[in-house]
């Protein structure tokens, strides 16, 4: 290796990344004090922090809000259809696995249309991360309930209120098989926005993150009485869990040392009704991940996949146009 050679890898690994290389040329179009500018700042900040390439580091969504948000971001992206981030993801991970994957998703993108996909990725507990953006309403369609409005809410689809109970996201999460990582955190905290999306980071296995998510237009005063009185909030902390600064404890002094092992005291937790709980409810980092099951199984390579239809060719007598042998050769 040349000298000149040498020295150009060095540069490449001593890239210093700024926030500016995680933003994209597009301005975002969420409204004026939308919860989503702030999950956006909490993205770029991780990947700075983490010095994440670029070309390294996918967002993947489905329909909505939240779902513009791969738009924003200096990275890989897919925006998919409505409900179907998450296998989309789990395609993308599956074959490449050295690439950091994102999936951010509404409430009604994720627990309606796409609810089928979310308990099975939960299940499979593939190695990446999901952003709950969760601010109880249809936003980008303009005012419909979802499956976690509050009952009673008046909207274009239920002008005399919302008639069920909202549907708990963290509940139904905590009740799935291999769940390894489950945490919520409101948008107005922004600093603890950055500390759990860094703790679901680092997360070996699928972090689910629920985003308490402020809506201007459509939900503008649904979250007000936790935003304006800290005891609504309880702050979930643990060594191995969410760790609160002191200018932050002297604020929020509504605290639980909560182990994040516990399934059941996070069950609980995530049924309360007064208060907020915030932090990391539950995470556990030996539960298998599916994409480390699948090593040492065969490898699906290009030839393997040319076989494997020829051998299904051959079942039924069908072979490309000019084309009559078998998988064998024969």
């Amino acid at each position: 290796m040349t000298a000149s050679m040498s020295q150009c890898l060095m540069q490449m690994v001593q890239t210093d990344y700024q926030i500016a290389d995680y933003q994209s040329d597009i301005t975002p179009r969420w409204c004026t004090g939308c919860g989503d500018n702030a999950i956006l700042t909490a993205m770029q900040r991780l990947c700075r922090d983490e010095q994440l390439p670029p070309e390294k580091t996918v967002c993947v969504s489905g329909i909505g809000c939240a779902s513009r948000l791969p738009h924003y971001m200096n990275a890989y992206g897919f925006h998919g259809i409505h409900g179907r981030a998450l296998p989309i993801a789990e395609g993308i991970k599956i074959r490449r696995p050295d690439l950091s994957v994102f999936v951010t998703t509404g409430d009604g993108d994720c627990c309606s249309i796409g609810a089928a996909h979310w308990i099975h990725a939960v299940r499979y507990n593939m190695n990446m991360t999901m952003l709950l953006h969760d601010n109880n309403v249809y936003g980008l369609t303009k005012k419909q309930a979802s499956p976690t409005s509050p009952k009673g809410l008046k909207s274009n689809t239920t002008p005399f209120g919302a008639t069920l109970n909202p549907l708990n996201p963290l509940s139904v999460t905590l009740g799935i098989s291999n769940v390894s990582f489950v945490a919520q955190v409101p948008d107005w905290i922004p600093e603890l926005l950055y500390d759990v999306l860094s703790k679901a980071y680092h997360h070996k296995g699928f972090s689910f993150i629920r985003i308490l998510q402020r809506c201007p237009n459509f939900m503008n005063h649904h979250f007000d009485a936790a935003v304006q009185d800290p005891l609504r909030v309880r702050m979930l902390t643990h060594a191995d869990g969410l760790r609160l600064k002191p200018e932050l404890s002297r604020i929020y002094k509504n605290q639980e040392t909560h182990d994040p092992l516990d399934l059941n005291r996070a069950q609980a937790l995530a049924m309360l009704d007064e208060e907020i709980p915030v932090g990391v409810l539950y995470s556990n980092p030996h539960v298998p991940c599916y994409d480390e099951l699948r090593k040492g199984k065969r490898p699906s390579t290009p030839q393997l996949v040319e076989t494997v239809l020829n051998e299904e060719f051959d079942k039924v007598g069908i072979w490309p146009e000019g084309q009559q042998a078998t998988s064998n050769g024969e």
